[in-house]
């Protein structure tokens, strides 16, 4: 599925009656089965980007469309070709394993034995057979991250939307992930867009690099990302990943220092 923005502005209404512009006449084409890292400065908007391009809120202007290559002209409604992975995982204490995978499946009426039969294959693709009947609190952070993409990927959707879906784990544990991922990307060539503030992640992840600006948020450049696949933690000591490493800190380091100032004028505002 490819999904188009088409000049999306979202405009945030203000406490004391000043608005905040958060997103500003974004437009792109993100390509069925690409993956693609929107990078940018706190506020910039790529949280509120992800969120309208999955029904979740609606852009003040400008319209995203979901189309299907195949079909294309089809109109799907927005967030039925896709799932969120969220940072806060917002998986059920109470549950195992097993059921708070399943629980997609539980919500369209599928009968037990079957979503159990397919969650406790996700579970076991994920690395965490053994796990099933465990609660989320008796688990690791990496392994709850884990269990949150079995019950995304559980759902069968062209589109994943990720927001900064690694971004409270430790450096070792984000590695594992980021590995973890590379290899459901290239097993599925789902359509994913994510959300991170780290220029490596980044990179490694994606096939391109959407660098926005300050809010409010606008495409400042799209680097393409040429890096053969499948990829590995190697690539980041090579000299290609170098380069593109140092055209995105330079993209993006004048915009975190622009957003770093709209922040200290906003206080003392206060």
């Amino acid at each position: 599925m490819d999904v188009i923005a088409e000049n999306v502005t979202q405009i945030w209404p203000g406490r004391h009656g000043d608005d905040v512009v958060a997103l500003d006449s974004f437009s792109h084409r993100f390509a069925s089965g690409r993956f693609s890292c929107l990078l940018g400065p706190s506020g910039c908007g790529k949280s509120t980007l992800v969120q309208i391009v999955g029904g979740l809120e609606q852009a003040t202007s400008g319209a995203v469309r979901i189309v299907d290559p195949k079909r294309p002209d089809a109109m799907r409604p927005l967030g039925a070709d896709s799932v969120m992975v969220w940072q806060h995982l917002n998986l059920f204490p109470w549950r195992s394993v097993v059921d708070n995978v399943a629980f997609g499946l539980e919500m369209q009426g599928v009968p037990k034995a079957q979503r159990h039969e397919r969650a406790r294959a996700l579970v076991a693709s994920v690395g965490l057979r053994g796990f099933e009947n465990h609660l989320p609190g008796h688990l690791s952070g990496g392994m709850r991250q884990r269990v949150a993409l079995a019950r995304a990927l559980i759902l069968e959707r062209p589109i994943m939307l990720m927001d900064e879906p690694f971004g409270a784990l430790d450096a070792q544990t984000k590695i594992v992930m980021q590995e973890e991922l590379l290899r459901i990307f290239d097993e599925t060539k789902k359509t994913i867009l994510f959300v991170t503030h780290a220029i490596e992640e980044a990179i490694l992840l994606g096939d391109e690099v959407i660098v926005m600006t300050a809010r409010p948020g606008r495409i400042k450049e799209v680097i393409k990302v040429d890096l053969p696949r499948p990829r590995s933690l190697e690539m980041v000591s090579s000299k290609a990943f170098g380069e593109l490493f140092d055209r995105a800190f330079h993209l993006i380091r004048e915009e975190v220092m622009t957003s770093m100032a709209q922040q200290a004028k906003a206080l003392e505002e206060q």
